[in-house]
């Protein structure tokens, strides 16, 4: 018979009426940047991909190799980098602009374009017969400070995604060292803006959100690197996400008390500066609704969201489910 790992534990429940109806399971992680564990539910040593959570991580290089300051990059452009926004028009404006700025346009990025991931940002798009570029990917932020990495560097644009690229090179090797990892035998996948996804362990990516939290005891330049990303987040936290987005959200009532951001599939990753923690988290079924109340508990229970932030951000922390008339069937809500 074959041998199935421990079910995780159960983190978020949806209700109806007097009834649990559905939950989700997953698996998290608290740290400390010394490694030390706080908190954590389920398998945490499990091989993951991390996606788009980590993207604040892979936004180092673009501080560390001069390229931010060699051309002028301000803190939404620095935002971006770090975004899986929702390709609404102030973002595809955005890239483009910075493209242009570092002498490229939108058709050297090499990730597909697509309609917004915000409903009426989408609908209005298509009413308006707006031509969609490749900077309205979702990832086009990311793949923007990629390549103003690789110009500043005087390498060559050309297949930038390609896991041997001196700019995906870099990138691995930046999460080998936050998270105190050896990632040169794991799991390689495609990401949907054509990147490869570097399987990891989530201990070894709250070790890395732990030492966003808390840079001190890594080099003076990389700690630097840190401080401008979180700044930078918190400064323009519409360009991580969107309109209506968790990440947004948060960021704009927390400032840079958090550093949270989400990728595909049930990941979240977050950085509380105050505490000097890094989260990690999962969820099984690769739900985001999931995630995102996940890790609103989470920053509930380490003080980064008070009750007054909780007040403003209810709508975001436990959701109200309704039906097609609007009317109350239920809630979301933490279950651990």
């Amino acid at each position: 018979m074959p041998q199935f790992p421990a079910a995780n534990p159960i983190l978020v429940e949806a209700t109806r009426g007097d009834m649990v109806e559905s939950f989700h399971r997953g698996r998290y992680v608290v740290m400390k940047p010394d490694g030390s564990v706080i908190e954590q539910g389920g398998d945490i040593d499990a091989l993951m991909y991390p996606r788009s959570a980590i993207k604040p991580l892979l936004a180092i290089p673009l501080i560390e190799s001069g390229a931010a300051d060699a051309f002028g990059l301000e803190d939404k452009h620095i935002a971006l980098a770090c975004s899986s926004h929702n390709g609404e028009e102030e973002h595809a404006k955005a890239v483009a602009a910075w493209l242009e700025k570092i002498g490229l346009s939108v058709d050297t990025l090499e990730c597909a374009p697509h309609y917004s991931l915000s409903l009426n940002a989408a609908i209005k798009q298509a009413s308006d017969h707006v031509k969609l570029t490749r900077a309205h990917n979702n990832c086009s932020g990311k793949h923007a400070g990629f390549l103003s990495t690789a110009q500043h560097l005087g390498e060559n644009p050309a297949g930038y995604i390609s896991e041997q690229h001196p700019v995906q090179q870099r990138l691995i090797k930046v999460l080998e060292e936050m998270g105190d990892c050896d990632l040169s035998s794991t799991p390689r996948g495609i990401d949907g803006c054509g990147i490869p996804v570097i399987g990891m362990r989530l201990r070894d990516l709250g070790l890395a959100m732990a030492r966003m939290a808390d840079p001190q005891g890594l080099s003076e330049t990389r700690s630097n690197a840190i401080k401008r990303i979180r700044k930078a987040c918190a400064n323009a936290p519409f360009m991580v996400a969107g309109t209506g987005r968790f990440c947004s959200a948060i960021m704009e009532e927390c400032g840079e008390d958090a550093l949270v951001k989400v990728g595909a599939e049930g990941v979240y990753c977050a950085a509380f500066p105050e505490q000097g923690l890094g989260v990690a988290l999962k969820i099984d079924d690769g739900t985001q609704r999931g995630a995102e109340v996940a890790m609103g508990a989470i920053l509930r229970k380490h003080g980064v969201i008070d009750d007054a932030r909780a007040e403003i951000l209810k709508n975001h922390l436990t959701p109200v489910l309704t039906n097609w008339a609007g009317a109350y069937a239920g809630d979301l809500r933490p279950a651990f």
